[in-house]
Order: structure tokens, then sequence, then C-alpha cells
């Protein structure tokens, strides 16, 4: 059958009483407490406890669902804006992530110093990984869901477009955008008004 001789569905609506007696069940239900558990457990491990060791300049701003990995080897800058979901995640021996000071993150952001070696075998997860340092320099603006690998470097005031996968050198002021990102502008600072 194909999805145009089908006769046309519709999203089943609960009644007051049907989503109450939802409401007490899944109060009710211990899975649901158990999972609660393990998202605190998760929100502690990802978030709250990376915070006392990531290196973060003056007046940081970072959302409350931010993931922190091997935070020791993690740098902010000054004045640093990371949205909601954003990913950084250093390497687990030596991968360092330094981060300029007016840096911009848009929301799920991902930036990692390691990779799996997919090459070595079978399965992917029991693999060794390659690290090399992430640098972001001053004034850069990391759009929506832009992802950047190990062994970048962002020059500063470079913008990396919403979607973008960064690898390697991006000059200053440049704007990348794409997968894999390429220069397809340059950016333009007004000059101040006097």
């Amino acid at each position: 059958m194909t999805e145009h001789s089908r006769p046309p569905a519709h999203k089943k609506r609960l009644g007051k009483l049907a989503r109450a007696w939802r409401l007490l069940g899944s109060t009710l239900d211990p899975r649901a407490w158990a999972h609660l558990f393990k998202l605190v457990n998760y929100y502690n491990y990802s978030h709250v406890a990376p915070l006392r060791q990531v290196r973060f300049g003056a007046q940081p701003s970072y959302s409350p669902d931010s993931v922190f990995s091997n935070p020791e080897r993690i740098e902010i800058g000054d004045r640093v804006r990371i949205g909601p979901r954003c990913h950084i995640w250093a390497g687990p021996r030596d991968g360092r992530i330094r981060i300029g000071h007016d840096v911009l993150f848009g929301p799920e952001v991902m930036i990692t110093a390691a990779s799996y070696r997919y090459n070595d075998g079978s399965p992917v997860n029991d693999q060794a990984m390659s690290e090399a340092d992430v640098e972001i320099g001053d004034d850069v603006w990391l759009a929506t869901r832009a992802i950047v690998l190990p062994g970048t470097r962002i020059g500063p005031g470079a913008i990396v477009a919403a979607g973008a996968v960064v690898k390697g050198e991006v000059p200053a002021m440049a704007i990348v955008a794409g997968a894999p990102a390429r220069i397809v502008g340059q950016r333009q600072i007004a000059p101040a008004p006097e």
C-alpha cells in the first residue's frame, strides 16, 4: 500500500478522565521514579561536577543543560555564552579545548577533541581514540548545531553557520558553512559609532 492509498488517520485524543488516570498511573509508577534518579545522576556527572574543574574566565554564561566531558582539559575565556544542550568534550587522555573571549554558542553545538579510530577493529566503542586539540579564537559565533572536530583551529571573529561540520583551519573573520564546512563569506565589522 502506498501512503496515499491508506485512509487518513487522526491522533487519539484523551478525555479529561483518561488524562487524569494517566497522570495518577505515572505518578505511582516506580519505574518513573527510578528513571528520575538516573537523570539526576546524568546531570551531576555531565554538568554539575564538571563545572568545578572547567577553567572559566570572567562572567561566563552557560545553559544548565550544557555538558562537559574531561573538564580538566577545557579552558573557556571571558564573557563566553554557551547555549542550551551544548556538548564540550575534551579528549580522554590529553586532547584540550581552548575557547577565547566573547565566544557565542548557539543551541546544540558540539565540540570534541577526540574521535574513535574506526578502522582498528570491531566493535567501534571498544576502539581507541585519536586526540587533537581544538582552539577557538576570540569573538567567534558558533551557530545552532555546529560541530567542531578534533584538531580544528577557528580564527578570531569567525562565524560557523548552523549545522556546519568544521575540521582544520578557519581563518580569522571567515564565515564557514556546510558539511564539510567551507568559506562562504567574510565578516565585515562596522566602525563603532562616534
